[in-house]
């Protein structure tokens, strides 16, 4: 049986789409193919990276991709992190079976101590309950 692919749709696939690739990996990478993309790439966010590690959630190969390094690719699940991908989601040339839309605050904008590891339990919880209907589903 093949592994299903997923997308993570970010501004800037800086922080909350690396988070969530790294996370479905950790997961279930042996279920999944995990990748991310922005819109407008930018450096990972190393807040980002460390709240992974500090997890003892792998961060090796993760880096900013741009939107159309996927164009024309078949994903069987796309899922968009904040509203800014969506609204330039039309521009993505890819396909997908399922397409989903969890609005996740970016964490430069939480002002509280913890806002990247915060943010990182709230991709995780959210990823539980998709991961719980995709076994179902199976």
């Amino acid at each position: 049986m093949s592994k299903k692919r997923v997308l993570f749709l970010c501004n800037a696939n800086s922080a909350r789409s690396l988070m969530a690739e790294a996370l479905l990996r950790h997961m279930a990478g042996q279920r999944f193919e995990a990748y991310s993309a922005g819109v407008e790439p930018d450096e990972p966010q190393q807040a980002a990276l460390q709240a992974l590690a500090e997890l003892g959630i792998d961060t090796a190969g993760l880096a900013s991709k741009s939107l159309e390094a996927y164009a024309g690719e078949h994903f069987d699940s796309v899922i968009i992190l904040c509203e800014k991908a969506q609204q330039h989601c039309r521009d993505w040339e890819g396909n997908t079976d399922e397409l989903l839309f969890w609005d996740i605050l970016d964490p430069r904008l939480n002002p509280r101590d913890g806002a990247y590891t915060q943010t990182l339990e709230e991709i995780r919880g959210r990823l539980r309950l998709w991961l719980s209907v995709q076994s179902r589903e199976a």
